[in-house]
């Protein structure tokens, strides 16, 4: 593989030394950008788009020849697991994802199996193959997926939820069953992952979307105790490097030390929490990835500008913080908003690591 022109958002994932702030933005490579609606609607549909590789890498660049951000991550959808599990995904106009075959009992779960990674997605690691390649060593490369308990919600509700009625009812009356289901995700999980990283991925990410909705108790009985068992299982070097794993839940910034437990090397943050205050909690234990209020690249650059400053301020000097949104960015923001915060994080930060990178500043 071709060596790495610019690490540093590897070496701030594993709280090295850098020179600015590293940057990247969740949902980088979307609709907001007019390259993406074209290549989009080429593909014909969002599935079409996701499996197929030479697609899914031209999107996956397409930011990265914008602005100058520090990494690229695998475009693609959490839900290609349970949908490589035979539940027929499929995406309606307005809606979002829905599954033909729900998971409602134990004779569904017990017809699951953990996909095969080159069967039945091996269109996945051929994209993130060919995004290697064609990055040609610009920035690293992110591969992702999603938690146990955020996939399960989607197969037991049978697409999106506001109340998680199913799911939750799975879990309060049929623990033993709801545990069964994580258990087998958890283990597709960690086998996908690990083809990604074989394939090319230089860093993971595992997007615990939704379980911000349950209790402490509920939170680290049916969510962070399976994030936990796939980074025990995950494959953390490669190419002689190692493979940082960041992990975020959103609406956790209550549960960060036991997050930090886990053994992964970075907490992904949502804007509800501190960044200040999540340093004194865990940053002697991980690195921070966030976490600027998505909604904030509908104002001024001026004002998008005085926000990077508040936050930058807020983490403070050194190493270990890697700037990005608090989750994805709205499909509809103008581009040109997305470029002054990129620019705003390189231009701003060199200062916070002037004393801590020889030569920076």
């Amino acid at each position: 593989m071709t060596p790495l022109k610019n690490d540093t958002f590897l070496r701030a994932l594993l709280r090295q030394p850098v020179d600015y702030t590293p940057i990247w933005m969740m949902r980088q490579a979307g609709r907001y950008l007019p390259e993406y609606r074209a290549t989009r609607s080429r593909a014909g549909c969002f599935m079409d788009l996701c499996q197929n590789p030479e697609l899914a890498c031209e999107v996956t660049l397409q930011p990265l020849d914008r602005f100058p951000l520090d990494a690229a991550i695998l475009f693609s959808d959490i839900l290609t697991v349970p949908d490589a599990m035979g539940l027929g995904l499929y995406f309606t106009e307005g809606e979002g994802p829905h599954f033909e075959r729900p998971v409602r009992t134990r004779d569904d779960i017990r017809r699951l199996g953990v996909p095969d990674m080159v069967a039945d997605l091996g269109y996945v690691m051929k994209a993130v193959a060919l995004i290697r390649r064609e990055l040609g060593g610009r920035v690293p490369l992110i591969g992702f997926s999603g938690s146990p308990w955020t996939l399960a919600t989607y197969m037991v509700e049978g697409g999106g939820s506001k109340t998680f009625a199913r799911s939750k009812a799975m879990m309060f009356d049929q623990p033993a069953l709801m545990h069964e289901l994580l258990a087998l995700v958890a283990a597709a999980v960690t086998q996908y992952l690990n083809a990604q990283v074989a394939s090319g991925a230089q860093a993971l990410m595992i997007f615990d979307t939704w379980g911000g909705s349950l209790t402490p108790r509920d939170y680290r009985e049916f969510s962070l105790a399976y994030m936990a068992r796939i980074l025990a299982g995950l494959t953390r070097e490669a190419e002689g490097l190692r493979v940082p794993v960041i992990l975020f839940t959103k609406g956790g910034g209550q549960w960060l030390e036991a997050m930090a437990e886990t053994g992964c090397d970075a907490l992904g943050l949502d804007w509800t929490t501190d960044l200040g205050d999540a340093r004194r909690r865990v940053g002697g234990q991980v690195a921070l990835q966030g976490n600027m209020d998505p909604c904030l690249l509908y104002a001024s650059p001026e004002r998008i500008q005085a926000e990077v400053a508040t936050i930058l301020a807020s983490y403070g000097p050194g190493t270990g913080h890697v700037f990005n949104l608090g989750h994805g960015i709205p499909p509809d923001v103008a581009p040109e908003h997305a470029e002054a915060l990129v620019t705003a994080v390189q231009e701003l930060s060199r200062p916070y690591h002037a004393t801590t990178y020889p030569g920076g500043g």
